[in-house]
C-alpha cells in the first residue's frame, strides 16, 4: 500500500475512531482520525491523497452535510458512510449524493478492509489520471512532444483531455506524418486505463489471415504473444491503418466489439490516413463498423495549418540533431523562416523532422542552405517567397518569437545576455515574452 494513500476516519465517538483506525492500520493503511466533520474539513482538500470513512449521526455537522461538503469540493473522493440500525434509507440517499458505499453497525472488520481496498484503488486511479492530465496540460513529457501554441494544437490538446476521460472507441484521422500515433498514446495516458496495457497493431503489415490471427487468435505454438485483444484486455488497443482491414476482418472485429458491450472491456483506438475526398475511412469500412469505431473522433491538424508552430518545431528538431551530431544548430534567416511557414509540407511533422536533420548536417559541413533543402523537397517553391495569403504581421511575429526563443535557449535564460544580443531594453523584452507566452523558467 503506497504511504501517500490515507484514510481519514471521522466519528465523534473516541472508541469507534480508535478501533477503526487500529484495524485499518493493521491492514497496512495510513490513518488519521477526526472528532468532527468541521475538524476534518480543514485537512481534506480537493486532491486529498486517500479516502474518508465517516459516521452519519454526529453532533454539529452530521455525516450527510459532511458528505455534501466533500462532494462539492471533490466529487470523486470516495466516502464510506457508517450507519446505525434503521439508517439504511439515509445511506441509500447518501449513495445517490455520491457516497462510495456504506456499512451498517455492527459491521464486520473484514468488510471494512474490503471496502477500503476498493475505495483506495479507485482513488489512486483518479489521482493518477489527474496527475497525467495536469502533466499534459502543464508541460510534462507528453506535452513536450505535442509541441505548439497554435489554435489547432490547443484544440487538439483539449480534445485529447476530453476524450481521454471517455470510455468509447475513438477514430483518429489525419494526414500521414501528423503524429496520430502520439495522439493515441496521449489518449491512453490521460484516461482511466492509463496504468493498463497499450497494444498497437499495424493492420497493413498483415495479410487477411495473419491479421485475424493477430487480433483474435488462435496463436501458433511458437508465438510468445497473446492475441491482441487478449493482450490489451482492460486497456487500449490501437489499430493503425484501419482502412486496410478486409471485409472478413471487419466482420470479425464488429462481432467482437458488439460482444464486449458498453462500456467496452478493451478500448479500440482506430487510426486512419485516408483524408482525400471520396477516399476516406468511412468509404473503406462497412457503415456499422465505422460508426462503432467513430463514436468519438479526433482530427490531427496538418502542419501547414499550424502557423508559427512550424518554426518552433524546426528549432526543437534542429537543436536535438545538433546535440546528437556535436555541432551548432543552423541560424534561420527571416527569408528562410518565411519559406518554412509557406511550404506545403505534404509529409507534415515527419517531413519537417527530416529537413531539420539535413539542415544540421549541411551546417556541420559548412555548405547548403535551408532554402535549398526546401526547394529540393518542394519543386514548385520559388527562391523568393511572398506573404501572399497571409498578413505580413503574422510572419514578422512568428520570426520574432523564434528569434527570442532561440536566443533565450542559447543563453540558458539569461535575460541580460538576451537583452544585449538583441539590443532590447528589459521592459520591451518582458512585453514580447509575455506576448509570445515565453517563460524564463523554461530555459533555466
Amino acid at each position: 500500500m503506497p504511504a501517500a494513500m490515507k484514510i481519514a476516519i471521522v466519528d465523534d465517538e473516541k472508541d469507534m475512531r480508535q478501533s477503526i483506525s487500529q484495524w485499518l492500520a493493521l491492514s497496512g493503511y495510513d490513518t488519521e482520525a477526526f472528532a468532527s466533520a468541521e475538524e476534518a474539513l480543514k485537512s481534506l482538500g480537493p486532491d486529498y491523497p486517500g479516502i474518508v470513512v465517516t459516521d452519519v449521526r454526529m453532533p454539529g455537522m452530521d455525516g450527510m452535510q459532511f458528505l455534501k461538503k466533500l462532494m462539492g469540493s471533490d466529487s470523486s473522493l470516495p466516502v464510506i458512510m457508517i450507519t446505525g440500525h434503521g439508517d439504511v434509507p439515509m445511506a441509500v440517499e447518501a449513495m445517490r449524493i455520491g457516497a462510495f458505499d456504506f456499512l451498517e453497525k455492527p459491521f464486520n472488520p473484514d468488510r471494512m478492509t474490503e471496502l477500503a481496498k476498493k475505495a483506495t484503488n479507485a482513488r489512486r486511479m483518479t489521482l493518477d489520471a489527474r496527475a497525467l492530465r495536469k502533466d499534459l496540460s502543464d508541460g510534462g513529457q507528453l506535452m513536450k512532444k505535442l509541441i505548439g501554441t497554435s489554435n489547432a494544437m490547443e484544440r487538439l490538446r483539449e480534445d485529447i483531455l476530453d476524450l481521454g476521460q471517455a470510455d468509447g472507441h475513438v477514430l483518429i484521422e489525419g494526414e500521414t506524418g501528423t503524429g496520430k500515433t502520439l495522439v493515441a498514446h496521449a489518449l491512453h495516458a490521460v484516461g482511466a486505463r492509463a496504468g493498463r496495457k497499450f497494444v498497437s497493431v499495424a493492420c497493413a503489415a498483415f495479410d487477411e489471415e495473419g491479421l485475424i490471427k493477430r487480433l483474435f487468435g488462435p496463436v501458433q505454438p511458437d508465438d510468445a504473444r497473446l492475441p491482441a485483444f487478449e493482450e490489451a484486455r482492460g486497456g487500449t488497443l490501437v489499430l493503425e491503418d484501419i482502412e486496410a482491414l478486409s471485409e472478413a476482418a471487419q466482420a470479425k472485429l464488429l462481432t467482437h466489439i458488439n460482444a464486449e458491450g458498453t462500456p467496452p472491456e478493451t478500448r479500440v483506438v482506430a487510426i486512419s490516413n485516408m483524408q482525400d475526398e471520396g477516399h476516406t475511412c468511412e468509404d473503406a469500412l462497412r457503415p456499422d463498423l465505422f460508426y462503432r469505431l467513430a463514436s468519438l473522433r479526433i482530427t490531427v491538424p496538418p502542419l501547414r495549418q499550424r502557423g508559427e508552430d512550424i518554426l518552433t518545431l524546426f528549432t526543437r528538431f534542429a537543436e536535438q540533431f545538433a546535440e546528437d551530431y556535436g555541432c551548432d544548430a543552423p541560424q534561420v534567416s527571416a527569408q528562410e523562416a518565411t519559406q518554412l511557414l509557406q511550404a506545403p509540407w505534404p509529409g507534415n511533422v515527419r517531413q519537417l523532422f527530416n529537413v531539420a536533420e539535413r539542415a544540421v548536417l549541411q551546417a556541420r559541413r559548412g555548405s547548403g542552405t535551408i532554402t535549398s533543402l526546401l526547394m529540393s523537397d518542394h519543386q514548385d517553391m520559388q527562391p523568393v517567397m511572398t506573404t501572399e495569403g497571409k498578413p505580413l504581421k503574422e510572419y514578422v511575429e512568428a520570426f520574432e518569437r523564434m528569434l527570442i526563443d532561440n536566443t533565450m535557449r542559447r543563453h540558458k535564460g539569461s535575460i541580460a545576455a538576451v537583452m544585449d544580443e538583441l539590443c532590447l531594453p528589459r521592459r520591451t523584452l518582458n512585453e514580447k515574452m509575455a506576448k509570445y507566452n515565453l517563460q524564463r523558467s523554461d530555459y533555466l
